[in-house]
């Protein structure tokens, strides 16, 4: 990894943090402490998972960086489902 994406993914990695602690001041307390809970795990477990990984690719940083500036828009902080077309999950038959 070099220096430099080291970096850019270490900065995200606070930038997580730093948003939790903003989010720990919005919403009704007991939400916000599971909320809170849950960002911190997640993004730990994610970041272990992938701290050995000497090539890392544009793509995953992107991810990461577009799944920040959605949970701030939506002020959200769980990924966004994703919509199914009407009708792509049909009830089995027989």
């Amino acid at each position: 990894m070099t220096t430099a994406t080291r970096q850019e993914v270490l900065g995200l990695y606070r930038k997580i943090f730093k948003l939790v602690r903003m989010q720990a001041t919005l919403g009704q307390m007991e939400d916000t402490m599971e909320e809170k809970q849950y960002m911190l795990n997640e993004a730990r477990i994610l970041f272990q998972k992938n701290k050995n990984l000497t090539d890392i690719p544009d793509q995953c940083i992107d991810e990461c960086t577009a799944q920040i500036e959605i949970g701030v828009h939506y002020q959200i902080s769980y990924p966004r489902p994703v919509l199914l077309p009407p009708m792509s999950l049909t009830p089995l038959q027989g």
